[in-house]
């Protein structure tokens, strides 16, 4: 037996959530029965969309429940295997995170080739977010050279990928972020027009300044009063490529809609929401690129990371704050 911590949801969180949510608790992992491989995870994730799944709603995934361990992205080293395929020393990803250890069919994990990046990158930007940037853009967004490009949340974990991926690919780029330290890194990552949010509070004159001729692709990670400025200097035929709303997703009651909607008629706007699991065929070719790109250092990333599976709770706060810079992710071992 292996002793693991994990981390549970005590309750439903209403509104933002707060660490009373959570509890850690202590459990014994068996060994691997047949097909079975044993993992001692190194690190997880943790994201926004684990917000949604803390309410008991319908959704695309399955709420989480209460008084079981939290499920999520994580990478991890191969202890012990009775599967075919997998031998210690493996590294495997898996959505076995928010605990120290665990055995799981073998089915549930994916071998990981790190083509020498490190592996917590298969959790940023050689992973989901990664994934995710480059979905909405090229296929969703039917993003082409020349395009303007906003991104809002521009320094985080999706949005610094979008940003350099639109910039590789030929697009003027506007990214939003909030903080002078975050807007110093969209410049240093190329981006051509940066907005500090928190700089320049009326969202829709900074995004006229900084875009004068418009914005012909959104990619959206964060609503509200961002939305309504990408809608004020969408051009006709603009595309949205619907990511995420992280500044609604701890509204306790539904904030009303964009005052501009109707601007989507005129303008013939397409605003298409998308989840990143429905294009996992596009993993591959994203992969072969991101890896060239970062090999020839026209590609670069930040992380934030945090320490210990008590941590985890804390880390997950960070991203409803501000104080995540990148990929937030908890080193575990």
């Amino acid at each position: 037996m292996t002793s693991s911590r994990e981390v549970r949801l005590k309750q439903r969180p209403v509104g933002l959530p707060t660490e009373a949510d959570f509890d850690l608790a202590t459990v014994e992992v068996g060994a691997p029965a047949d097909g079975e491989v044993l993992v001692k995870n190194l690190y997880m994730s943790v994201d926004p969309y684990m917000r949604g799944r803390m309410t008991d709603r319908p959704s695309y995934v399955p709420p989480f429940e209460i008084g079981a361990a939290l499920q999520g992205g994580a990478v991890g080293e191969v202890v012990a295997s009775n599967a075919d395929g997998f031998k210690p020393g493996d590294i495997v990803s898996s959505m076995f995170g928010w605990r120290e250890a665990f055995t799981a069919d073998a089915k549930q994990l994916q071998k990981l080739e790190t083509h020498g990046l490190p592996v917590q990158a298969f959790l940023g930007v050689a992973g989901m977010p990664g994934l995710t940037a480059y979905v909405g853009l090229t296929r969703v967004a039917e993003m082409k050279a020349g395009d303007i490009v906003f991104v809002s949340a521009a320094a985080g974990a999706v949005g610094q990928v979008a940003c350099q991926v639109a910039r590789l690919k030929g697009c003027t780029v506007i990214g939003s972020a909030g903080g002078p330290e975050k807007a110093a890194f969209l410049r240093e990552i190329g981006v051509d027009q940066v907005i500090d949010y928190k700089a320049e509070p009326d969202l829709k004159a900074a995004l006229k300044r900084a875009a004068p001729k418009g914005v012909d692709v959104y990619f959206e990670n964060v609503g509200g009063a961002h939305l309504e400025a990408a809608l004020d200097s969408a051009r006709v035929n603009g595309r949205f490529a619907m990511c995420g709303m992280i500044s609604l997703y701890n509204d306790e009651k539904p904030e009303p809609g964009p005052s501009n909607l109707a601007l989507v008629i005129g303008k013939r706007l397409r605003l298409q929401g998308f989840i990143v699991s429905d294009h996992f065929d596009l993993a591959p070719q994203f992969l072969a690129e991101l890896s060239g790109w970062i090999e020839s250092g026209q590609f670069h990333y930040r992380e934030t990371v945090d320490e210990g599976i008590a941590a985890a709770p804390a880390a997950f706060l960070k991203l409803f704050t501000g104080e995540n810079f990148g990929k937030m992710l908890v080193k575990l071992a």
